[in-house]
């Protein structure tokens, strides 16, 4: 028997129904000479603080720095309650080592993502407490489907092989609760009045902030500047008109009102001649394929009520569907072993098209190149169609399959013509600029509109008329806020600037040297509003004053530096490489903390985050276990009396209700509470239908814990 171990639930059933097992127990399937498990993502977690030494439990400055001797794991928390693990994985995590120990069992094979969180999570369950001793192989997948699955279990690895990228993922755990527990205890105890929230400060959530909040200087200090512009319209002997910018040692902009005054009260009917006309033809490229964050960009500007954070889990659900290949990724090509397999893929996705014609395959190197790619490929669509999407999702698949096909498109094609206009008497020159598009190519797949701009057909030597000017005012404009798009560029390169065709952004990216990874990302901007750090308007990130007095109070400047970051993540890559080791990353992150620390400590204590007790709560009805008072909380409803053990909670992510794309609300958990039961309109079933009924929550018999039922008559 070989025991597969999935990452999620989801993506262990993708493997079932690969190897056509159709069995299921409790906590795995089984059938075909394979056994196959899940975890929920991490089920086991570093040890807190206060784990290691009772002492933590109390913040106090004498106490930091802290580095475990040896750092060790535990189950993971429960959602919403710190004090205890969560059941569900400590239960999975049984069945997990009970299959591993089965003497049928002769090999376990590590399914979790191809990537440094990936390799982690597989690890931390299969070498928990002890090395096992049967043989452990690594499955390295890029998409979930069939093909795929079968024909990447023939190309299984050993584990140890993935030593290198475990080590990786291992450095970057333990140094983030480093520089995690040591610099928020201690910048909390310095500079916050009142308990039950932190100052957090984190490796890659503070350089992010310093760019947002550099952005926001900028335009504070920036300085409008007036300038002005002479335009000039043309009359050609057919009577065609044109307008053009005058424009003097290359210069459109002009201090000095008086001087263009000057000239344009010269002009009315002067003559002028074409004194030269440049034409080009242009081929346009399409954009490369997706990576994570480009997508992310590119529908967050496109879309309204976007976040990174929304597409990377629509994203995800895409990939775990099979309709995707794997979204975490930071490459912008593919690997040049996938050109047979693309082929088809595009086939797939052309056969319906009006334009399918035009849609030639070629192993093109803007999107078939080995340099442009680290362990996952760009991100496509599977050869697999979708026959049911969500809007949400559909606009993010849609996005993805549009790019795939752009790249196999004929290029489109512009024609620029500039005209240069000499008037007698006058110094400088007009020109005129105007654009055709003659081909449109790639731009038919998301039939993106040409903005052309005419010229009349006149040559070089043409006479024409002055026909009327005019001199405009104009004032300089500061720079525009920071959105999640433009952001997201900043974190991909460190702060490297670079148009989204230049070969170098990838290999700035590719390098390792960036802020977080793909992965990351999307949830660094969230937790930065979450924290009250940054806040949104409309697209624009803005530092909120917190934000603001963090960055101008925290002595440690080197967490807010590009460069200091950039640094730190391309070391994870190079130990991910076999470049870097892990005792010399962590060696030094063990020096950084403790001198970061003492420079918090000798510095004067200032209050910039007073916590407040906040207004007093809705009480929205009494406990049904202890007659305690529930009130609504940011995660659910519940008991004021938890601190005392009371277990009543009704979770705004309750997955039995969101199995019926339903939420919690506050008028629901009233009735329950008044009246045992709930009439809830609008649940749907499996099947996608619509459906009400009355719903209780009542306590289990053999635990402390509640689950629903439902009644459809009163």
């Amino acid at each position: 028997m070989k025991l597969i171990l999935a990452e999620k639930p989801s993506v262990a059933k993708n493997i079932a129904d690969a190897l056509k097992i159709r069995t299921k127990k409790e906590g795995y399937f089984e059938g075909n000479g394979y056994i196959i498990t899940w975890a929920f993502g991490h089920l086991v977690q570093l040890y807190d603080a206060k784990d290691y030494d009772s002492k933590m439990a109390k913040w106090k400055l004498d106490n930091f720095p802290f580095i475990p001797s040896k750092f060790k794991y535990k189950v993971k928390s429960g959602y919403g309650n710190k004090q205890r693990q969560d059941q569900g994985a400590a239960k999975q995590l049984r069945v997990i080592h009970q299959l591993m120990k089965r003497s049928d069992v002769d090999t376990i094979i590590s399914a979790c993502d191809y990537d440094r969180e990936g390799q982690l999570i597989g690890d931390s369950i299969i070498y928990r407490d002890n090395r096992p001793t049967k043989q452990v192989y690594r499955l390295l997948l890029n998409e979930w489907t069939e093909k795929e699955v079968l024909s990447g279990l023939e190309r299984i690895k050993p584990n140890e092989n993935m030593k290198s990228l475990r080590d990786a993922g291992v450095s970057r755990q333990w140094a983030d609760w480093v520089i995690g527990i040591n610099l928020t205890s201690v910048a909390t105890l310095k500079y916050q009045k009142g308990g039950g929230k932190a100052l957090n400060i984190g490796r890659v959530l503070l350089p992010t902030l310093k760019i947002i909040y550099d952005r926001d200087k900028e335009i504070e200090t920036f300085q409008p500047e007036d300038y002005f512009k002479l335009a000039a319209i043309f009359r050609t002997d057919r009577n065609e008109k044109y307008e053009g910018i005058y424009t003097a040692q290359k210069e459109d902009k002009f201090k000095n009102r008086e001087a263009l005054d000057d000239i344009q009260r010269n002009l009315n009917e002067k003559p002028g001649e074409i004194s030269k006309k440049e034409v080009e033809k242009k081929k346009e490229f399409p954009p490369f394929l997706f990576n994570l964050s480009n997508l992310q960009g590119y529908i967050t500007n496109k879309y309204k009520g976007w976040t990174s954070d929304k597409v990377l889990k629509v994203a995800q659900s895409l990939y775990e569907k099979k309709y995707i290949t794997y979204p975490r990724t930071s490459s912008i090509a593919l690997d040049e072993s996938l050109v047979g397999k693309t082929a088809k893929v595009l086939q797939t996705h052309s056969e319906d098209l009006p334009y399918k014609d035009e849609i030639k395959f070629k192993k093109l190197k803007r999107v078939f190149n080995n340099s442009k790619v680290e362990s996952h490929s760009a991100i496509i669509p599977t050869y697999i169609k979708p026959k049911r999407l969500s809007n949400e999702e559909q606009i993010v698949y849609n996005s993805i399959k549009n790019r795939f096909i752009m790249q196999f498109m004929p290029l489109a094609e512009v024609e620029e013509t500039r005209l240069y206009t000499k008037v007698e008497g006058v110094t400088g020159i007009f020109v005129s600029k105007g654009k055709v598009q003659l081909a449109e190519g790639w731009k038919k797949v998301e039939q993106m509109p040409s903005k052309d701009s005419f010229l009349p057909h006149v040559q070089k030597g043409d006479l024409v008329l002055t026909d009327s000017s005019e001199v405009t005012s104009h004032v300089t404009k500061p720079p525009k806020h920071h959105t999640e798009k433009t952001l997201l560029r900043v974190m991909e390169t460190c702060g490297k600037r670079y148009k989204e065709d230049e070969d170098a952004s990838t290999e700035a990216v590719l390098s390792g040297f960036s802020i977080g990874t793909p992965a990351t990302r999307a949830e660094t901007i969230k937790k930065l509003k979450d924290v009250g750090y940054i806040a949104f308007q409309n697209k624009n990130l803005v530092c909120t004053n917190l934000g603001r007095s963090l960055v101008e109070t925290l002595p440690v400047t080197q967490l807010f530096d590009l460069e200091f970051t950039g640094k730190l993540e391309k070391s994870l890559s190079d130990i991910q490489k076999g470049k870097v080791t892990k005792d010399q990353f962590l060696h030094m992150i063990y020096a950084f903390t403790k001198d970061a620390v003492a420079e918090i400590k000798n510095k004067e204590e200032k209050i910039i985050h007073e916590v407040t007790s906040s207004s007093k709560q809705e009480v929205i009805g009494k406990c049904p276990a202890c007659e305690g008072k529930i009130i609504e909380s940011k995660k659910g409803f519940g008991c004021t009396n938890w601190k005392k053990g009371c277990k009543f909670v009704v979770w705004k992510n309750d997955k039995y209700l969101a199995a019926m794309k339903k939420r919690p609300t506050k008028t629901m958990v009233k009735a329950l509470l008044k009246d045992k039961k709930a009439f809830v309109k609008g649940l749907t079933s499996k099947q996608g239908k619509k459906f009400n009924a009355y719903l209780s929550y009542e306590k289990n018999a053999d635990n402390e814990y509640y689950s629903w039922k439902m009644e459809f008559n009163k």
